[in-house]
């Protein structure tokens, strides 16, 4: 994953009545997370959650009004995909046992370790992102990796054959460069007698580029060609 840019298709939900901790999360997220909601109780968690439908959440057990346990039987009464974590003292190990019940992602202890819940949410993000039918390339285009089409919000993207092959190539693992030659043989592998040739591959690549937004392919000096996830 790239870390320099901020993560868009990936939205957070806080759900921390403790002030201090509640706002140092919500600034330590926001280095990574460009859609980071804040809740100060269960019951204004409960609520945000119906609004925003965050792709995680993370919650202490103990808040006024709803506390973290009943927010998150509410929760699972509705869907069992979003994805959990508790925030918790050692001393509360019986609620821990009763919330992992619940289909938590993990629980962490306080005083929270920024480092351990850096690595825990990008694992659920990746787990997320290759789980998912969308891969967003931007706040609007994204590709369909079940229809195998690519769209700019609601219209499709007309491609070719083989246009759609590179793309297929690309998404299967973003955010990673493949040299002309990984993209040649993936695209003309099953034609025996063709040669690999560089510039067939910089000359289709430059077609392709004239029909998307600017740098939707990025080319990685000495690497070769990328797409980036956000």
């Amino acid at each position: 994953m790239n870390n320099s840019e901020l993560i868009e298709d990936i939205s957070i939900l806080v759900v921390e009545d403790e002030s201090e901790l509640r706002e140092y999360l919500q600034e330590y997220l926001q280095i990574f997370f460009k859609k980071v909601f804040v809740s100060k109780c269960g019951h204004e968690g409960y609520l945000q959650y119906l609004e925003k439908r965050p792709d995680i959440i993370i919650t202490d057990i103990n808040m006024p009004n709803l506390d973290g346990l009943t927010m998150i039987k509410r929760i699972r009464e509705r869907d069992t995909e979003t994805d959990i974590l508790i925030m918790s003292a050692h001393s509360e190990q019986e609620k821990l046992l009763q919330a992992i019940e619940l289909g938590l992602v993990t629980y962490l202890i306080k005083p929270i370790n920024s480092q351990k819940l850096k690595e825990v949410l990008f694992k659920v993000v990746d787990k997320l992102r290759s789980s998912k039918k969308r891969i967003y390339l931007s706040n609007d285009i994204f590709w369909d990796k079940t229809s195998s089409t690519l769209w700019n919000e609601e219209k499709q993207i007309s491609l070719k054959e083989k246009e759609l092959m590179l793309f297929q190539l690309l998404c299967s693992k973003a955010n990673h460069a493949f040299t002309a030659e990984n993209i040649f043989y993936h695209l003309y592998g099953d034609q025996s007698g063709k040669e690999f040739s560089e510039y067939a591959i910089t000359s289709f690549i430059k077609r392709l580029r004239a029909k998307l937004p600017e740098n939707l392919i990025q080319n990685e000096y000495g690497l070769g060609y990328k797409i980036v996830i956000k």
